[in-house]
């Protein structure tokens, strides 16, 4: 079995550049990829009247490959640092990853 994830973080455009400045900060991450996705769901109380409209709500994805333990900690300080921001997190289990 492997210690490696992938650490997903889908948040608000506004945390768009403060993200990738702390992301760029964490000496225990190689790296990070980041884009653009649009967010869908049923809580149109919290959308625009604009993104309830469109049925779609504009967010960044940033997602990092690194080992559990290393995630686990960065989930601890994102908490913290981004309490009550809106910023959701997913962690899963790589089973297989490599350059080709």
């Amino acid at each position: 079995m492997t210690n490696s994830c992938l650490l997903t973080l889908v948040a608000p455009p506004s945390l768009e550049e403060t993200l990738i400045d702390w992301l760029l900060m964490q000496e225990n991450i190689s790296g990070f990829s980041s884009s653009e996705i649009n967010g869908h769901g049923a809580r149109s109380h919290q959308l625009s009247i604009f993104e309830q409209v469109t049925g779609r709500q504009k967010r960044i994805e940033f997602q990092i490959h690194t080992e559990i333990s290393v995630a686990n900690s960065m989930i601890d300080a994102l908490k913290i640092k981004f309490a009550n921001s809106g910023l959701h997190y997913i962690l899963t289990p790589v089973l297989s990853a490599g350059q080709i």
